[in-house]
């Protein structure tokens, strides 16, 4: 499968240098020339790695790096001119999973990316067999439980489930659930997944008004959580 590559770059000539590679290495560029709407189309898009230059026209690269890395374990490479072992460390400590200083080869970035994606197809392949506190659920025997007592979903809760597992800790945007769970977006502005996901807190959360499980993020989306 063609894998979605987001670069948050301000530098059109790196810009057109990079997706030339990535879409001669079959990858799909997508390109944001601001932090911010790199971040937007971060939650919006799913991006299977990251690309990012730290100096950016309107936010600093480096709180782009911690709010992506706060939300999702997407393998992030920074791509940068600044090459000082400071800011080096920095990144990495932030949640960086590599770092390339300007100018580079770009032979060796796409060797990095290679190696980052091999790292992630190996390290998420769940187990159909999801538990977390009380709540059990076995993805290819279509069974639930929280504690010993059975709970039953429809095919659609199982779907909007695994998504949500799968992509544990991250933010989901209503959009991307609609288009991965019934194939297309709604025109009802999101009201029956609303209504989906109130049924699935009604049978898996103690308390609805505080979910531990299905967090909303207004405006956005939902994001599952395991602590």
């Amino acid at each position: 499968m063609e894998k979605l590559v987001l670069v948050i770059e301000d530098d059109p000539a790196i810009i057109r240098l990079l997706k030339v590679a990535l879409e001669t290495n079959e990858m799909r560029p997508l390109i944001a020339e601001k932090g911010v709407s790199g971040i937007s189309l971060f939650l919006s898009d799913h991006p299977d790695i990251l690309l990012l230059d730290l100096g950016l026209p309107d936010i600093d690269g480096m709180e782009v790096l911690s709010q992506i890395r706060a939300i999702s374990s997407v393998p992030i490479i920074v791509v940068s001119a600044r090459g000082s072992e400071k800011e080096k460390v920095e990144a990495l400590d932030q949640g960086a999973d590599d770092y390339v200083t300007k100018p580079f080869n770009i032979g060796e970035l796409m060797a990095r990316i290679r190696v980052c994606l091999r790292k992630t197809n190996l390290s998420e392949k769940p187990s159909s067999v999801f538990e977390c506190k009380d709540l059990k659920i076995d993805f290819d025997d279509y069974k639930a439980f929280i504690g010993e007592t059975p709970i039953h979903f429809t095919p659609i809760e199982f779907r909007i489930m695994k998504l949500l597992v799968d992509n544990k800790g991250k933010v989901l945007t209503h959009k991307y659930i609609q288009d991965q769970v019934w194939g297309y977006d709604t025109t009802d502005d999101y009201q029956s997944l609303r209504v989906y996901m109130a049924n699935l807190r009604k049978k898996i959360e103690k308390d609805t008004s505080k979910p531990e499980y299905i967090i909303t993020e207004v405006g956005v989306g939902y994001r599952f959580v395991e602590n």
